[in-house]
């Protein structure tokens, strides 16, 4: 399954989907980091599962196949992810490769996202030395659609996609219904991303990866809770 459109006529992955989420529209900064760089390394694995080119299953990762699937951002990690796995007595463990990953593939999102037009880039000092890169939106229209997507299935109890309910999913794994539902308890949000995360739309190899994408990020959600 390709990445939705988004309404923009560009393909939005999970992972642009969730930089949307977390880029704040004014100033352009990253809120929550930390759990939106687990996040977003996981939906770049999920949107390869839903392309066929990779699967996660007992915790490791298989790339099936590295024919592009015509999204820059998704081809660069499947040709690193090839070549990372290559060699090995047997498939890695996929949180090995969110760790060695995380960071950079945010940096990759957002730089995505620019190139698309979706964000723009600042550059400013700090104190007059240190530099400090943000991304303020430009283009509102696909994370228009996406928070109209997620209030349907989450608010409403519209029936998910398999893809809106593997960014479900991912967003729930990481602890991240602040960005999503901003301004909503969490007792009125959590419960029905909880069921759509443990639910039987996807079909099975993608459920797997759902689950291991989310036992990959609970820990590290669970210690930005705690700071």
């Amino acid at each position: 399954m390709e990445p939705t459109d988004g309404g923009t006529g560009v393909s939005v992955t999970l992972a642009e989907e969730i930089m949307l989420l977390s880029l704040d529209d004014g100033s352009g900064a990253v809120r929550e980091r930390q759990a939106c760089q687990w996040a977003v390394a996981g939906g770049i694995v999920l949107d390869l599962v839903f392309a066929a080119r990779v699967s996660v299953d007992g915790g490791r990762i298989t790339v099936h196949g590295t024919a592009p699937t015509g999204v820059g951002l998704l081809d660069g990690r499947l040709g690193m992810i090839g070549t990372w796995a290559a060699g090995r007595s047997r498939p890695p463990k996929v949180t090995a490769w969110l760790a060695k990953d995380h960071r950079k593939a945010l940096d990759a999102a957002v730089e995505s996202l620019r190139e698309r037009g979706l964000v723009g880039e600042e550059e400013r000092k700090v104190l007059g030395m240190f530099p400090l890169r943000r991304f303020p939106e430009v283009d509102g229209t696909a994370e228009s659609e996406l928070r109209a997507r997620l209030a349907g299935v989450v608010l409403r109890h519209e029936e998910p996609d398999d893809r809106t309910a593997g960014l479900v999913a991912l967003l729930h794994g990481a602890r991240l219904h602040r960005l999503a539902f901003p301004g909503l308890p969490r007792r009125e949000v959590v419960p029905r991303m909880r069921r759509i995360s443990e639910g039987q739309w996807a079909g099975e190899s993608v459920r797997k990866a759902i689950r291991e994408m989310q036992s990959a990020m609970t820990p590290v959600a669970l210690v930005t809770m705690r700071s």
